[in-house]
């Protein structure tokens, strides 16, 4: 027998208390994708992932397994800012809770608002660093359920983490890592970095939570030590193609299939589920309560019943006249 690996009464292989995941690519993707890219763990950084999933499972290579997957993630490339504000903790929750939503405007579109409660799950359900564990448990002193941890949490538990050396420790290690810096190469994939004032002249995006990077662009030409000539797209015709390296950040794997920068669509009508009169002072307006595509029946809309023959004749070519 191998030590610390066990095998129970249904055939489960366990290493200590944790389920060992077979080397089978797909399993593992899953449990990869339900850890970040879902709703109650959304988009979480590679240590709060990784800390999170290590509770429950094991395979050889996970936390670099973990590690690639984040960092090709497309949605976190573009949400997740390079180099973080350092002018205290409130600051560094709220651009975490930021990226969080970015991430949900991506991912959700227009109902990014409705997923605010499980912002708030997902952040106080995930690894601090700070604290060796979640808010949640240091709260309540267990762990809470979650889908992909469906089990027992157990009894209330007591803790006194070394929190001062932990911190100075990390506060180190970000340090360094600021300090050496990223190299780049003609013909790698970077995203490029755009103000909230250039994303809405130039780039067309608008809001607090458009994304921090557009891209990726390939790097045509150095100029000079900190300057790269990229590869814009016709529709960024008039913009400079030169750029500082700040406003660069390396792309790690570029996507297959490229995604398109305008993402909306065209709603088409599904089916009129109720009507209605509104009564003014000098006429009656019919109103008509439509399902759209892509839309459930609770976000059915009220439309004028004339404007929607006018678009939509077809709609109306079995009601009887």
């Amino acid at each position: 027998k191998v030590p610390h690996f066990r095998e129970d009464e249904q055939g489960t292989l366990w290493y200590k208390n944790r389920i060992c995941v077979p080397n089978v690519d797909s399993i593992r993707k899953l449990i990869l994708s339900e850890a970040h890219n879902t709703a109650y763990s959304i988009h979480l950084g590679s240590t709060k992932m990784y800390c999170d999933l290590k509770e429950r499972f094991w395979w050889y290579g996970m936390k670099y397994a973990v590690a690639e997957y984040v960092a090709i993630c497309d949605t976190c490339q573009r949400v997740k800012a390079h180099q973080r504000p350092t002018d205290g903790q409130t600051e560094r929750t709220n651009q975490i809770l930021e990226d969080m939503l970015r991430a949900y405007a991506i991912q959700y579109g227009t109902s990014w608002d409705k997923c605010l409660p499980y912002t708030e799950f997902s952040y106080n359900n995930s690894y601090q660093a700070s604290l060796k564990k979640s808010s949640f448990e240091a709260l309540y002193g267990k762990r809470c359920r979650t889908p992909l941890f469906w089990n027992q949490t157990g009894e209330k538990q007591v803790f006194e983490p070394d929190i001062i050396q932990d911190v100075e420790q990390q506060l180190r290690i970000v340090r360094e890592n600021l300090r050496e810096g990223f190299a780049l190469k003609v013909d790698d994939h970077v995203y490029l970095k755009v103000s909230q004032m250039r994303a809405i002249r130039r780039f067309n995006m608008k809001g607090k939570l458009a994304p921090r990077y557009v891209g990726p662009f390939k790097i045509l030409e150095k100029k000079g030590e900190v300057a790269y000539r990229l590869e814009l797209p016709p529709n960024l015709s008039g913009v400079h193609d030169v750029f500082h390296v700040s406003q660069l950040k390396k792309c790690l794997r570029v996507l297959e299939e490229q995604v398109q920068e305008d993402l909306t669509y065209i709603e088409h009508r599904v089916k009129i589920l109720d009507t209605s009169e509104i009564v003014t002072r000098n006429k009656r307006i019919k109103m008509c309560r439509v399902q759209w595509s892509h839309r459930t029946e609770a976000e059915a809309t009220w439309e004028r019943e004339d404007k929607l023959k006018a678009a939509y004749p077809a709609l109306f070519a079995n009601q009887p006249i």
